[in-house]
């Protein structure tokens, strides 16, 4: 009988340990963000954050090369969330554009819009007061194949404009504020939540400017490419800003992995949207969480478990 006991106990034990680990991984997510300098890190780890606390996931946030990195991570497993530009996700589930070769990834889903990544046109030029007017300039258009390079491409061709149009350099953000204080190119596409640090420094110590993305060019550009909404940067955002400026933007928007469940999609959803003001007091882009921001310019479905959660708040998606 006590052996009998014993081996019914071992049992138990064994089938309790399976049931644990299983349970563990169930609630284990990695987190693909950006480079550590960039708000997607620290972002991600705030929201990393309430994740873990409010949702009881276990959230691992690692810096990555951002948005198409991120989604990659997805589709091959290393990730479970990750943050994203939504014109890049576009771009992945369609197989178009920086996704091309790859073809269609649709490995993951939509949790919530985040915030803001504004087409912020800089320059220093007194002669440049539109989009047209970078007919002839030297203009920073980001990396080849990056998702600022597309965004300046679909803005220059909203505008009327070309690649050959315009002497085109292809730099990054750090470059590209070095080049305009230098006086090597005339303007740039800086794709970011403002106040972007690098157009902040540009602004505080030269004459820069934002130039508006807006009327017939920003018009365009929406009825073309759905995933960009307009967007309005305030008076003072930026040294010597003394009105506000028209632009349009994509979203930072949070993803997950298609095959999570739908209890733990609704439970991290309910973390970050129960926690808002929280979250803002840890990162000022908090403060544009919203379920209209969450839910508005998607054009990649939501998962399940976030569909559910804004449902029960009056919103419907797809």
């Amino acid at each position: 009988m006590k052996k009998i006991i014993a081996i019914v106990l071992t049992m138990a034990l064994a089938l309790t340990l399976v049931a644990c680990g299983g349970s563990a991984a169930a609630t284990k997510m990695t987190m693909g963000t950006g480079g550590t300098a960039g708000t997607y890190y620290g972002y991600g780890g705030v929201l990393g954050q309430y994740i873990k606390n409010k949702a009881g996931i276990d959230v691992t946030v690692v810096s990555t090369d951002g948005s198409k990195a991120n989604i990659q991570g997805i589709a091959a497993g290393d990730y479970q969330l990750g943050t994203v530009q939504s014109d890049v996700m576009a771009y992945a589930w369609e197989g178009s554009r920086s996704f091309e070769s790859e073809g269609t990834v649709d490995s993951f889903r939509v949790v919530a819009g985040l915030y803001a990544e504004a087409i912020q046109l800089v320059t220093m030029d007194p002669e440049i007061k539109s989009v047209k007017d970078l007919a002839g300039k030297s203009v920073s258009i980001g990396a080849p194949g990056s998702g600022v390079y597309f965004n300046a491409v679909d803005v220059l061709t909203a505008a009327g404009l070309t690649e050959e149009d315009i002497n085109a350099q292809y730099q990054s953000f750090a470059d590209s504020a070095d080049a305009l204080k230098d006086g090597k190119i005339d303007a740039a596409f800086i794709v970011a939540g403002p106040p972007t640090p690098a157009i902040t420094e540009l602004c505080t110590t030269n004459a820069a400017y934002l130039v508006p993305i807006d009327g017939e060019i920003a018009d365009a550009l929406m009825a073309s490419c759905p995933f960009y909404t307009v967007h309005t940067i305030p008076a003072g955002t930026y040294a010597g800003q003394e009105a506000d400026v028209q632009t349009v933007t994509v979203k930072a928007t949070l993803i997950v992995s298609a095959d999570a469940s739908e209890e733990a999609v609704y439970n991290l959803t309910a973390a970050i949207f129960e926690n808002i003001e929280a979250i803002t007091a840890e990162n000022a882009k908090g403060a544009e969480l919203s379920l209209e921001n969450a839910t508005s310019g998607m054009t990649v479905p939501f998962h399940a478990g976030a569909a559910k959660y804004f449902a029960e708040k009056g919103v419907t998606v797809q």
